[in-house]
């Protein structure tokens, strides 16, 4: 979460915005064969997200209109930090429009496409869909194997897995599970139980439009949007679930009212609330940790100081003052004391909430399964994915609500915090994986 860009799944990457003329038709009965002009447009993707295409030569104007260059810049800066290694695999929908995974050192990320038939050939559609975290070291042979290694990584992580039904969850294996970890973007789950709640009792509509003020906001694709721009609540919830757009969140926490997120946390059963409130907004965290001895200030205040210095010398900071290399190096800072806390089993209990609220809500499961977190093979085991992950500097969380082929629902759920070392993403997500693998 700790990065002044949006982020994807378990902070990877995100695209501020995205263009799309058209949506991707329906797979056809037989494999479709790309024409050679689109084929060559992909083997230009992972140049372009090094930053070695050019954008102006790669888009069409509609594209370039949607997406201008300043907003389409912050994408390749972190597609080529994430290290860009090529095309691994291309699912063809039409001759025009394929599926695409790109290789990064340390994840796959999804990308659909599309390419104008006609000259020159221009690229009218990317959407970037998701990633999936790529192992870097040694994944355990067996889900027994994956337990033990997480009950020893260095600074602490915990994890559950649990089985859902009509009363509590059941958990099946667990370790720390009811420890509180830092957990990066998984927040937002909170964020989204409330729109939930509120649509579920007929206060909200998801096409309900909120007009932008104008006001500060963090990094995302709404930051540059002018005063007066609406945008629907289910467009603004996508974004800060599928990409973790960190000022659709802000909007959204501030159109729904920091009180009534904030009451939904024992309502979801969230074990210590208290910890967590006042509810931070991400620029409210980004002002704290990025401006000197803002943070501390902070912390030293009960819950009433704390929200009388949010509304006050917190909200009048401009962004120019926030520190932004203190968040581009892997350094951890104060994960133990500023941050959003939930345990595992608060993450199980998060989650059983969502799947009962949104049994009747399908525009909040289609938002939930937006981003699956997970790579197609290993998605295919299921059903159905909801998924939510979340990340800084030592902190490491990725949440999973999971529908067996027979129905059966599950979480699985892990969080990985070290304040003195950056943790390795890619090697706990395999752990993850392997550990979900207990699932009957």
């Amino acid at each position: 979460m700790m990065r002044l860009l949006p982020c994807l799944a378990a902070l990877l990457l995100a695209a501020p915005a995205t263009a799309q003329t058209a949506a991707p038709p329906p797979a056809p009965s037989q494999p479709a064969k790309a024409d050679p002009a689109f084929t060559e447009r992909v083997n230009q993707l992972p140049g372009l997200l090094a930053g070695k295409v050019s954008y102006d030569e790669y888009f069409t104007p509609a594209f370039k209109a949607a997406v201008p260059r300043e907003k389409f810049a912050p994408v390749i800066a972190q597609f080529a930090a994430a290290g860009v290694t090529g095309v691994e695999r291309i699912d063809q929908a039409t001759p025009w429009q394929a599926t695409v995974q790109v290789g990064l050192r340390e994840a796959v990320a999804t990308i659909k496409i599309a390419v104008d038939p006609a000259a020159p050939h221009q690229v009218s559609g990317l959407l970037i869909t998701g990633s999936a975290l790529r192992d870097t070291g040694k994944t355990p042979a067996t889900p027994a194997e994956a337990v033990a290694e997480i009950r020893t990584l260095r600074g602490s992580a915990g994890f559950a897995v649990a089985k859902l039904g009509a009363g509590a969850p059941q958990l099946i294996q667990g370790y720390n599970q009811d420890r509180p970890y830092a957990i990066g973007s998984a927040f937002k789950l909170v964020i989204l139980a409330e729109l939930v709640r509120a649509t579920n009792a007929g206060e909200r509509k998801w096409d309900d439009l909120v007009t932008l003020d104008g006001g500060m906001l963090p990094g995302g694709g709404y930051t540059m949007k002018p005063k007066g721009t609406q945008v629907s609540l289910r467009e603004l919830a996508t974004q800060m679930i599928s990409i973790s757009d960190n000022s659709a969140t802000d909007i959204l926490l501030h159109t729904l009212g920091r009180a009534k997120v904030e009451a939904m946390m024992p309502v979801l059963g969230i074990a210590d609330p208290a910890r967590n409130r006042p509810f931070l907004a991400t620029l409210d965290m980004f002002k704290l940790k990025g401006v000197a001895g803002l943070g501390d200030r902070y912390l030293a205040l009960g819950e009433a100081g704390r929200r009388a210095l949010l509304d006050g010398e917190v909200a009048a900071v401009p962004t120019i003052l926030i520190d932004q290399t203190s968040f581009q190096t892997k350094t951890p800072k104060m994960i133990d004391t500023l941050e959003w806390f939930e345990s595992p089993n608060d993450l199980v209990r998060v989650m059983d909430w969502l799947r009962r609220g949104t049994e009747a809500n399908p525009d909040a499961r289609a938002i939930l399964s937006k981003n699956p977190g997970m790579a197609p093979d290993a998605a295919a085991r299921w059903q159905w994915i909801g998924f939510k992950g979340g990340s800084e500097p030592g902190v490491m969380n990725m949440t999973y609500l999971l529908q067996a082929k027979d129905g059966a629902w599950y979480v699985v759920t892990g969080s990985w915090n070290d304040p003195a070392k950056e943790v390795e993403q890619g090697h706990f997500a395999a752990l993850l994986g392997k550990a979900a693998e207990l699932v009957p």
